[in-house]
């Protein structure tokens, strides 16, 4: 019995072998003739609803084919699994043609004749890093213009058929089936297609891929661009080439093409900033060995002499200073003279980036027809969903039409609600943070008593000090709390959003956008923030120190200082996130689609068919790109708001992003079904939040090298208050450090034990000795300091933002090349379509057709020469 239903199951699949007669790789319906613009998918289950889907079906399907599209449906029976049907959409000339015409699709005129840019000479240094001309150019450039069903002979129609490029045709048959009604339930009018995947009607719609990625397609009129893609941008080992960025834009269209282009451009920009970096980073460990105040800390005679209060109550005990000898070394890595000069670098880099970005993004948008493009076309249209739960109408006063609108009530108990949730979940994220920092004040008595009295750990206490292994550990688990947060507020934010019924696509993306950035800026940043500007700041002094919750007594910094430490939690915290987020983008993807693709791999190639390659591969969403800015602009803020801490940080960013590329290009092209095709001529709202983080790092960058660094302390030190003319840093720790009289010791403080008498111990403070009227007061060294500090933040911020402003405005936003070619391309436009117009009316007149009069004549000639003027 059994081995007759393997031969039973042998003959379907010979049947079906033998049935198809087209490649598996086919793009096309079974005449070979019409391609497939896009497919929906179902699974005929039997249960309850089984009859309301497939009415829900049947309409749609069917006022998808009034729309004038032409459907193709693949039996369950000859799917992989026995169970998927599969619907093939193509859309025919005449819908294509109207619909260009309302999505207002650019198409060719005439071949550009404007001269490209002269060469530059560097161009044979470049060489090995171009990519063949084909494949970064694959169509030549042409004049455009939009598209109008009256002006056909006016286009350079050579082959109705691939006129429009495969991505032009998807994004026409999304735009219809996102807007085609499939009935009324409820009493409300229902349609588009992401309220029939959500309800489960269909469980998939995409468009399809134009080949495998590892090989080309049999078929010849296939286009290969995937496999092309793969080939020379999707593997790592072409790290070092550019992108192909207008094969790019082809495939997967402008929003997709925009993102890469702005990707590899910052790139390129960390590298100057890497490169700055790491010489600022090999300064401070080439003078390592002639850092004073190291010199002093290690030193037997003046270190180990030292004795300093006890880092805890009670249980610990009195240490030497020199035990901190590795730690103080280490922090001269990141603390020097290096740290000013790259902050204010940075400051700069910034603006350059941010500039030469406006400048790469208004030749990519003359270059990709992106110029007259108006968002209202795309993005302002009102959304499917919007229309969908406003019942209520009136009138536009610019249209003059009903449209739908949400009341002021309603909008304002959304906002209260969506604001309430917003801030609920900000003070979770704050709550979360205070919790670590009472973890970190708890274990540092901990590490600080077991560091200093148990002899087993001799060995490492020198490169561990209970600073560095609290803040270490704390960092660690920070970073396990800020990836739990971020699965739960990932959701939030789209649930919030979604309940606010925004009207637009462009306010819903913006929106999202400003709730997911706020959580992920306070997520990321928070600890971060206390590191630098709340960590040693209020720790009182020994015997009246300041304790949290009246418990917990406050975090001292290092005597080398808090840098070190903002330098670990930054490492920690970046490096991890970066780590995580390549996992999370490759490898789970990548065992996704290994997992739903193992059955399909025991049966024969020609059952595989192109839509089913393409169904079990992941979705690219719409929210897709948006999470690739958020890491990015996120890993921004890393590089430029605490970049005085870690000069290295620019180059982790660098190797990141070159894996990045890589990575995103691998999965878009390899494990993701072909995304729909969408305009956009620039980065959103993103390039708002850049700015601001711009102008942010400035002071946050300024208050590192103030209030984290000692940079101000020891150059008060070297002025002022130096005691050795020929040696100004020597006695600078001894100096930094004031004096506390062990009798002064309140039994909260004092430690248990004290063998050795001691009679004063030091602690990091400027403060009057015991001995002096004004007994533990800040001393006058103390204010001078504190004075040059907020001296030094006004002058570094000044100096920076006028810098910055005076490079902004020496920056023009768009090249002067670009402007004369929009102009002239503008007017050799204009002039085409003016002479269609005249000789259209001549033919009419010839014709005696007494529509066309003397009138128009004349005034489309007067049109011809205003444009020539203008």
């Amino acid at each position: 019995q059994q081995s007759g239903r393997r031969y039973n199951l042998f003959l379907k699949r010979r049947l079906r072998i033998d049935k198809r007669h087209q490649s598996k790789d086919s793009i096309f319906f079974r005449d070979g003739v019409r391609r497939i613009d896009f497919v929906l998918s179902y699974v005929d289950d039997l249960n309850k609803e089984w009859e309301k889907k497939w009415e829900r079906r049947k309409e749609f399907e069917s006022n998808l084919q009034k729309a004038g599209l032409e459907l193709e449906t693949e039996d369950k029976k000859e799917s992989e699994d026995g169970k998927i049907y599969f619907v093939k959409i193509h859309a025919p000339w005449e819908v294509l043609i109207t619909y260009a015409e309302v999505l207002n699709i650019k198409v060719p005129i005439r071949e550009n004749d404007i001269p490209s840019m002269v060469e530059n000479p560097l161009d044979c240094m470049l060489a090995p890093l171009r990519l063949p001309e084909k494949v970064m150019h694959p169509e030549p450039d042409y004049f455009t213009a939009p598209f109008s069903k009256d002006k056909q002979e006016l286009y350079l129609i050579n082959d109705e058929s691939t006129f429009f490029s495969p991505s032009m045709r998807n994004r026409i048959v999304n735009y219809i089936l996102t807007r085609c009604p499939y009935g009324t339930e409820e009493g409300k009018k229902k349609f588009g297609i992401k309220r029939l995947l959500n309800n489960g009607t269909y469980s998939a719609a995409y468009p399809l891929h134009d080949c495998q990625y590892w090989k080309k397609a049999n078929d010849p009129n296939c286009d290969n661009e995937r496999y092309t893609l793969y080939m020379e941008w999707a593997r790592f080992l072409r790290f070092y080439k550019e992108q192909p960025l207008d094969l790019i834009r082809k495939y997967y269209g402008e929003k997709i093409g925009i993102y890469f282009a702005w990707l590899g451009f910052y790139t390129e920009m960390l590298f100057l900033a890497a490169v700055v970096g790491l010489i600022c980073f090999l300064y401070g460990l080439f003078t390592m060995d002639e850092n004073m105040s190291s010199k002093e800390i290690c030193d037997p005679a003046i270190g180990g002499e030292i004795i300093m209060c006890p880092l805890c109550d009670r249980e610990c005990e009195y240490w030497r200073l020199n035990t901190t000898c590795a730690s103080s070394e280490y922090s001269h890595l990141f603390d020097n003279v290096a740290t000013l000069f790259f902050a204010i670098f940075m400051g700069i880099w910034v603006t350059l980036f941010l500039e030469f970005w406006k400048r790469r993004q208004a030749r990519l948008k003359y270059e990709w027809d992106l110029v007259d493009f108006e968002e209202e076309q795309q993005q302002l249209q009102l959304r499917p969903e919007y229309e969908a739960k406003c019942t209520q109408k009136k009138k536009n006063p610019v249209t003059q039409e009903m449209e739908p609108y949400l009341p002021i009530t309603s909008q304002a108990v959304r906002f209260c609600i969506s604001g309430t949730t917003v801030l609920f979940w900000v003070s979770l994220i704050i709550a979360s943070m205070i919790a670590v920092i009472v973890y970190r004040l708890a274990v540092y008595a901990a590490f600080a008593s077991l560091m200093e009295n148990t002899q087993t750990l001799q060995p490492i206490s020198g490169l561990l000090t209970p600073q560095l292994a609290t803040s270490v550990t704390a960092s660690c688990l920070n970073f396990v709390i800020i990836m739990i947060l971020n699965f739960f507020y990932e959701r939030i934010a789209i649930w919030i959003t979604d309940m606010e019924i925004p009207r637009t696509h462009m306010e819903y993306e913006n929106r999202l956008t400003m709730k997911m950035f706020l959580f992920q800026f306070v997520n990321y940043y928070s600890s971060c923030f206390y590191v630098a500007f709340f960590k040693g700041k209020f720790v009182g002094y020994p015997g009246a120190y300041t304790y949290m919750f009246n418990r917990w007594r406050n975090e001292e910094c290092d005597p080398a200082g808090c840098l070190i430490e903002l330098t670990t939690q930054l490492t920690i915290v970046m490096a991890g996130k970066q780590i995580w987020g390549n996992i999370q983008e490759a490898i789970v993807p990548w065992i996704c689609n290994w997992w739903g693709r193992r059955k399909a791999r025991n049966n024969p190639e020609n059952l595989y068919s192109r839509w089913e390659q393409d169904h079990d591969l992941q979705t690219f969403g719409p929210l897709g790109l948006f999470y690739e800015y958020l890491e990015m602009v996120i890993q921004f803020g890393f590089i430029t708001l605490f970049v005085a801490s870690f000069p290295l940080a620019p180059l982790l960013a660098l190797m990141n992003n070159i894996l990045e590329i890589r990575v995103d290009s691998w999965k878009l092209t390899t494990q993701f079904r072909r995304p729909v095709a969408a305009k956009a001529h620039s980065i959103g709202v993103w390039q708002e939040i850049l700015n601001g983080m711009a102008i942010l790092s400035v002071v946050t960058n300024a208050f590192i090298v103030a209030f984290t660094s000692d940079m101000i302390p020891r150059l008060v030190y070297y002025y002022a208050y130096f005691e050795n003319e020929d040696s100004p840093m020597s006695g600078y720790i001894n100096n930094s450090l004031s004096v506390f009289q062990v009798s002064d010791f309140p039994d909260r403080n004092k430690p248990k034990l004290n063998p050795e008498n001691f009679v004063i111990c030091r602690y990091r403070d400027y403060r009057y000795p015991p001995d002096h009227e004004r007994k533990y007061l800040h001393s006058m060294q103390f204010w001078h300091i504190l004075a040059a500090k907020l001296a030094f933040i006004i002058i570094m911020e000044h100096v920076v933002f006028i810098v910055k402003f005076f490079v902004a405005w020496m920056i023009p936003d768009v090249p002067a090349d670009v402007k004369a070619k929009i102009k002239r391309e503008k007017y050799l436009t204009q002039k085409i379509l003016h002479e269609y117009e005249l000789e259209k009316l001549k033919e009419r007149l010839c014709q005696g057709d007494k529509r066309a009069t003397e009138k128009e004549f004349i005034a489309t000639e007067g049109r011809m020469e205003l444009s020539r003027a203008l």
